[in-house]
């Protein structure tokens, strides 16, 4: 990917400049989706293509990987990597931030109130609980954390 500039903000926004990949990655972090369905029938609607074109764009940029899944072999299991785990402070402060200025959040009152008086200790509990899910087999650089 060619960058327009290698400014800390641009080159984030290369990635996630658009809110479909932010949404599949709520969906992987924090819903429990893996599988090219269930992204569908996230309530925001995305269609087929852009979902596809989305994923492609996510796994080449090494921030989430695909497999066969070894269940139903004929679908396909997405990961995050450890690059994605590392967006989830990020993630947080977005949660935290639209629970806190959306009248009608979806986000659990008792998930609110953990953020806002133990931030590190939800965040280490999410951190590892995503490693366990997602990083098996994967390298594992313990330097974020």
């Amino acid at each position: 990917m060619e960058l327009r500039s290698h400014c800390p903000i641009n080159y984030t926004l290369e990635h996630f400049g658009d809110k479909w990949s932010f949404l599949i990655l709520r969906d992987l972090m924090f819903k429990g989706k893996r599988h090219y369905n269930e992204f569908l029938e996230a309530g925001e609607r995305v269609s087929t293509s852009v979902l596809g074109d989305r994923l492609k764009k996510l796994e080449e940029a090494g921030i989430i990987t695909k497999r066969e899944d070894t269940v139903k072999k004929s679908r396909i299991l997405y990961s995050l990597t450890q690059k994605c785990i590392d967006l989830l402070p990020v993630l947080l402060e977005m949660i935290i931030w639209g629970g806190e200025n959306d009248e009608g959040t979806e986000v659990p009152q008792e998930f609110m109130d953990q953020a806002r008086s133990n931030k590190e200790l939800l965040l280490k509990q999410i951190r590892d609980a995503l490693a366990a899910q997602h990083l098996s087999g994967q390298q594992v650089d313990d330097t974020s954390r």
